[in-house]
């Protein structure tokens, strides 16, 4: 069951999420976080169609749309890290690890 660590930035919250696909079709997600917001994504999504999810009409998606609803910021990478790790678990994606660096200057 592949799991996924995202660590937001500024904010300083954790966002710890297990994902397990029986089928592309029906991939559990088990959310845990010291964030509020995504607490209460965590009490409202469960289970995901990962097709729908990653090929459909990003508008459409649950994940997008529960994080929308609950969290403030759209700028917090944690829907995008829900959605690899709902490709990895569905099988259409090998885990490996994704990053966004910012830094203070283009020179650093």
């Amino acid at each position: 069951m592949p799991t996924a660590i995202i660590r937001s930035g500024i904010c300083g919250f954790t966002v710890r999420a297990t994902a397990d696909g029986e089928d592309p079709a029906h991939v559990a997600l088990q959310i845990e976080s010291d964030c509020p917001n995504y607490r209460k994504i965590a009490e409202a999504l469960h289970e995901v169609d990962a097709f729908h999810e990653l090929f459909g009409d990003r508008s459409e998606g649950q994940i997008w749309k529960v994080c929308a609803r609950h969290s403030p910021h759209a700028s917090c990478p944690v829907p995008v890290g829900l959605l690899k790790l709902v490709e990895v678990a569905a099988g259409l994606a090998l885990p490996q690890t994704v990053s966004i660096e910012i830094r203070p200057s283009a020179t650093a």
